[in-house]
């Protein structure tokens, strides 16, 4: 549960059309004020245009209510709950499906109904499964320009939600971004389908975001504008223990089994780069 104690408003806020729909819903919704500077810079660009944005998580009402106000008349608002009280909404003009999060089955339902949408923001119930399995269920289903937003991603940190874990659900935010990075040809480690559907992750405190756009996930490839060469000379190895091994070992290269042998050699001086790296990461 959330403590809200009565304080004064972040003066960085007020001049948010977002803060604005907030405090002018007629019904409860509890927010950390910095999410709100996170909802402007990410979602701004959306207001009134005929969009559909997906919350999950309805609660008392009151988001629902703010999204409306916020994004304008033209945008379609879907609430998602466990609850089934929370179908009173539809009165209101809003769809409201009750189902689990965190059930594949329930997913593939909704998408059947409702189609692809823009954004969808996950504020449910905040578990390692509950967000991946949302996330997982949601990438395929996103328009290309659309978001998929994940809050209060703080519970990857907590004991209560049986973290730290190996499983949490910012380290498979993190494995994301090795699939993205993966789509340079040379980094073969994550090749999934996130990497053909997620443009970018942008991590915010207690929130990250997914940038979907599937026509700018492709495989780089190197180019040149073929102007004229200075003849400059690439510096970027003098002085190190890479630069050395390479002036040294550089005969290595003419044999038939370089890759292997240079693999060994770099990699030798990686693991002995990493332990001086180590401290850096404290």
């Amino acid at each position: 549960m959330i403590d809200t104690p009565h304080h004064q408003a972040n003066p960085a806020l007020e001049k948010l059309k977002i803060w604005s729909s907030y405090n002018k819903s007629k019904y409860l919704s509890i927010k950390y004020d910095s999410y709100f500077l996170v909802y402007e810079e990410l979602l701004e660009k959306y207001v009134g245009k005929p969009i559909t944005f997906v919350e999950v998580g309805v609660l008392n009402g009151g988001s629902l209510f703010m999204w409306r106000d916020f994004f304008g008349a033209e945008a379609r608002i879907i609430g998602v709950d466990l609850n089934p009280l929370a179908k009173k909404w539809e009165k209101d003009g809003f769809e409201i499906f009750i189902g689990s999060q965190s059930d594949p089955e329930f997913w593939d339902d909704f998408f059947r109904q409702v189609g692809p949408v823009d954004i969808l923001l996950d504020d449910g119930g905040h578990t390692n499964p509950q967000q991946i399995l949302t996330t997982i269920a949601a990438i395929e289903h996103i328009n290309n320009g659309g978001l998929l937003i994940v809050e209060d991603v703080h519970t990857s940190y907590f004991r209560d939600f049986g973290n730290p874990s190996k499983y949490s659900f910012i380290n498979f935010a993190k494995r994301v971004v090795d699939s993205i990075n993966s789509r340079f040809p040379s980094v073969n480690d994550v090749k999934n389908a996130y990497g053909k559907k997620v443009f970018s992750v942008s991590f915010y405190e207690s929130i990250v975001a997914f940038k979907i756009d599937s026509t700018k996930c492709f495989e780089c490839k190197p180019t040149s504008n073929n102007g004229e060469s200075s003849g400059a000379v690439d510096l970027r190895d003098k002085g190190t223990v890479r630069g050395v091994l390479s002036s040294k070992f550089g005969f290595l290269k003419k044999l038939p089994f370089k890759d292997f042998v240079s693999a060994a050699v770099f990699g030798f001086m990686a693991k002995m780069n990493s332990r001086k790296l180590k401290n850096l990461f404290n």
